[in-house]
């Protein structure tokens, strides 16, 4: 199935697995490539050494293209671009406080740059400031999220561009990624879908807690760090529920600084990093200073096996799958049921 996606980035279907944080690791985003969708690794969380090792893996298992997403507001964000031009990488993904040089710099090396937004007016900012194509996430989809839902938000936002639009939040088979291309969509991208296979790093544990969740307990949360997360209902969101103020402010200054070590930064850079994000996002002190409390408190669950202990990132999307297979079996049957689809509407229309 080729669509302006698949010839954008150089995949065979219009299938891009999301960087999820502490989940997509080199063996997910070559899997993921190797059966023909398009794998970002998630640089987010790593340092810039982390991100070339991983870049490194990734090859070594695969010879499709591949991309790496990170944040343009941390620290070692510089270097892990010229990591990414560097290795030949084909796209990196951001989503908030895009840096206008950053971008630039990716596009001049022949980078493909695709952002995560939520929001019509970020999309059209996005590409404004150079983006080569827009994924967008409808409020059903996991982590930070924003407050229109799919089916309304996916259309404003192919009428608004002239780039490809790659629709997120909800999606999990062939059956939405033909809604998806029928809304003008250039293909699909997944979180949730591809942390629940098998080759997702992700402790078993805590899949489990994934396969059995239901989907209105997946709820959205402001507690965590001040903007809306969706996210399972959990033993720890409802304690996050009942902290105060002061509570979730010093919890997220023990984060920060956890979070500081982890990544070998500095205090000093931690502390720019987190200017850099308030004055791009408009948050408030508080939120900025929340932010650290995500990352922590989501390896807890993810890495750690702890799901009782951390947060559960996931799109409402969880709530209806119940199983955990390859994600090659994954890949082939969404593009064997996107193509029966597409019979049976051919079929209908001949009718």
């Amino acid at each position: 199935m080729q669509t302006s996606l698949t010839e954008l980035l150089g995949c065979r279907y219009p299938i891009i697995q999301t960087a999820m944080g502490w989940v997509a690791d080199p063996a997910l985003v070559s899997a993921t490539c190797e059966a023909g969708g398009f794998g970002f690794l998630a640089g987010a969380v790593m340092t810039p050494a982390e991100v070339e090792a991983g870049i490194e893996q990734i090859k070594a298992k695969t010879d499709q293209p591949f991309g790496v997403n990170f944040h343009m507001y941390t620290p070692g964000a510089s270097e892990i671009v010229d990591i990414c031009i560097r290795h030949g990488v084909r796209a990196v993904s951001y989503s908030r406080s895009p840096a206008p040089d950053m971008i630039a710099r990716l596009k001049a090396a022949g980078v493909v740059c695709i952002p995560t937004v939520g929001a019509l007016q970020h999309a059209v900012k996005a590409v404004a400031m150079g983006a080569d194509a827009v994924v967008v996430q409808g409020c059903e989809g996991g982590g930070h999220t924003g407050k229109v839902a799919s089916s309304i938000l996916l259309p404003q936002v192919i009428s608004a561009l002239d780039v490809p639009v790659v629709a997120a939040g909800g999606y999990k088979d062939g059956r939405g990624l033909v809604a998806a291309l029928a809304c003008g969509a250039a293909g699909i991208a997944m979180g949730t879908r591809f942390l629940m296979t098998r080759e997702s790093p992700v402790p078993q544990l805590t899949k489990a807690r994934y396969v059995g969740a239901r989907a209105e307990e997946i709820i959205v949360s402001t507690k965590l760090d001040g903007l809306p997360q969706r996210m399972i209902n959990n033993e720890c969101l409802q304690t996050l529920e009942h902290k105060s103020k002061v509570g979730m402010l010093l919890l997220a200054i023990r984060n920060g600084l956890a979070f500081t070590k982890l990544t070998g930064a500095s205090l000093f850079s931690m502390l720019t990093s987190a200017w850099r994000m308030k004055q791009s996002n408009r948050l408030g002190f508080g939120q900025t200073l929340m932010a650290a409390n995500a990352p922590m408190l989501i390896q807890e669950a993810m890495v750690k096996g702890h799901p009782q202990n951390g947060i559960l990132p996931s799109g409402q999307v969880a709530g209806v799958i119940d199983d955990l297979p390859a994600v090659a079996d994954l890949i082939n049957d969404i593009m064997c049921e996107a193509e029966d689809t597409i019979e049976r509407l051919a079929a209908l229309q001949k009718n």
